[in-house]
């Protein structure tokens, strides 16, 4: 490990620890991740609850809540708690507008999140995080694990050189990009997005620095040519998806509740079940847009 990995390192994981009253908070690893367990979301909270959950939320960034037994209605209460629900893009004719399914089994060819990324990147304003609720898993043994990388550490891990060069660059992020790399076309009715935030934001909320670019939406950095930009790129998504310092691993389990925040932390949700099933609802937050200041 280089001087660089141990300091960004000894930053992340000596700051001092929150206390909690309400909720127990187990860390899945000292940088990433925490299960919650004191709570059931069938119910509302209380704001004390509220407050601890936000907090535990900003500390850790992934929140995995075990054993919750969900209506769409508890489970879209919770997540208003965070702010405005955000609309799903394509929504099935007769769905509820702000209510993802998220199926597999033997007859699906591809899943939804089989690859590092964030949700909805090419929007003017990506979604502030997301609440998975899985009901249905794999067979034991069958795989199904969702991984999440700490896009903080991410940028904390990089050289100062390359970090001061990064914060100069804004990239373009194009809603069409994951239809075209699986040889599809957006279908006519969806009104493709496509924004142009910064290589590098700041928190909106802790203000700390952290990487915004991902392989499905992110298609050229807008100050290089193309070949450095692919160059650059492509070294940058190396560095997210093999350093394993970044990420946690959530193991799912029956009606498993998971709440990331899409502005810091990246996903990739394995697809190493087939031809096994899973089956889940995801529930999405406003964000606001990302910024570098």
């Amino acid at each position: 490990m280089d001087q660089f990995a141990l300091d960004a390192l000894q930053l992340v994981t000596t700051r001092p620890r929150e206390n909690y009253g309400t909720l127990a908070v187990a860390p899945l690893t000292p940088v990433l991740g925490a299960e919650i367990s004191g709570l059931d979301l069938s119910k509302e909270l209380t704001p004390d609850q509220q407050d601890e959950v936000k907090r535990a939320f900003l500390a850790h960034h992934v929140l995995v809540f075990r054993d919750q037994h969900l209506t769409t209605e508890d489970h879209k209460r919770f997540a208003a708690l965070f702010g405005p629900l955000h609309p799903v893009a394509l929504p099935a004719e007769g769905s509820d507008p702000y209510v993802l399914e998220i199926s597999a089994d033997s007859t699906s060819r591809e899943i939804a999140g089989n690859g590092w990324h964030a949700d909805g990147t090419a929007d003017a304003e990506p979604s502030l995080g997301s609440m998975l609720h899985i009901t249905r898993i794999p067979e034991p043994g069958s795989g199904g694990d969702t991984l999440f990388a700490d896009m903080h550490l991410a940028y904390d891990l990089l050289s100062p050189a390359l970090k001061s060069f990064l914060d100069s660059l804004t990239a373009v992020h194009d809603g069409a990009r994951p239809w075209l790399l699986a040889g599809q076309t957006p279908p006519p009715e969806y009104d493709v997005p496509r924004a142009e935030h910064p290589v590098v934001v700041r928190h909106p909320e802790t203000g700390r620095k952290l990487l915004f670019v991902n392989a499905p939406y992110t298609s050229r950095i807008t100050q290089l040519s193309a070949a450095e930009s692919t160059a650059l790129l492509d070294l940058l998504y190396a560095h997210i998806a093999r350093t394993p310092l970044l990420h946690c691993r959530v193991r799912w389990q029956p009606n498993t509740l998971v709440f990331w925040d899409n502005r810091c932390v990246q996903h990739h949700a394995v697809w190493d079940y087939y031809p096994h099933s899973r089956h889940g609802r995801r529930v999405a937050i406003d964000g606001t847009r990302p910024t570098a200041s």
